[in-house]
């Protein structure tokens, strides 16, 4: 079984590149993030006649998740207990979706960006994961014996190579303290990186900015992350980054993460 996840960028500009990817690389499942369209703008017509079902979760024009599956999809769940709003009380956003496929319980999820140091929106992003850190480690002790995979973009470099140049970034978010601390939360709580055993730094990241040719210039950011329980981690055979999806003519500024599992 073969999953992957990809921040896409808006789906309705890149889903040739969906459709192409999911053939070339035999992918089983797909996770996808900032999908940006709503529930009902989703372009789903050529990915059923390849045999994908698609779970989507889309309120606007902004952010959005979802699950390509060709194994089934069950047991939906959009949002996770005890995600914090953001905005107008009851404002939830589409940050998180979960579903059984063929027997591995999937999550696409993306992390708020947190903007700036001092912003109210990096206080949200350490909430909100640490509400994730919370439901996860329930997860697990429900159910230790199903795959979890948490899958997405988590806008966090954990380490200092995941990025190009980390004196660049020494006064940005996504490397401080409080967010290594609310990923390496995640990974306390039972799940591990799967894909840098295979796929190990430095230089190799995730994420490359349309600004100023960084993706020639191989400077990038390595955010976008699987990270399976222990369940999930004893079915790993092998991952990689798929770095040329980045590459071309109306790429995404994300390179899908692929993960190979047993049966």
């Amino acid at each position: 079984m073969r999953v992957a996840t990809w921040n896409v960028n808006s789906i309705r500009s890149r889903i040739g590149r969906v459709e192409q990817f999911l053939q070339r690389q035999d992918v089983d499942v797909l996770a996808l993030q900032e999908t940006k369209a709503r529930d009902d703008q989703w372009p789903t017509m050529g990915l059923e006649a390849l045999g994908y079902e698609v779970a989507s979760h889309g309120l606007n024009q902004w952010n959005g998740v979802a699950i390509v599956s060709r194994v089934g999809i069950e047991d939906v769940q959009r949002g996770f207990e005890g995600m914090p709003e953001y905005g107008e009380p009851g404002a939830l956003e589409a940050r998180a979706m979960g579903a059984t496929c063929g027997g591995v319980r999937m999550w696409s999820l993306y992390v708020p960006n947190g903007r700036k140091i001092g912003d109210p929106h990096l206080d949200y992003k350490l909430r909100w994961l640490a509400a994730l850190e919370a439901s996860a480690r329930s997860w697990v002790a429900a159910a230790p014996d199903l795959p979890v995979a948490l899958t997405g973009d988590w806008n966090i470099a954990p380490q200092d190579d995941d990025v190009w140049d980390i004196a660049v970034f020494a006064t940005s978010t996504h490397v401080t303290p409080p967010e290594r601390a609310a990923f390496q939360a995640v990974v306390d709580a039972g799940f591990a990186d799967v894909v840098r055993p295979h796929a190990p730094g430095p230089g190799v990241y995730t994420y490359f900015d349309y600004y100023r040719q960084r993706f020639e210039r191989n400077k990038g950011m390595r955010i976008d992350f699987v990270l399976g329980s222990p369940a999930f981690q004893s079915r790993v055979t092998g991952a990689f980054i798929d770095r040329e999806e980045r590459a071309g003519q109306g790429a995404s500024d994300h390179a899908p993460v692929v993960v190979d599992l047993a049966d």
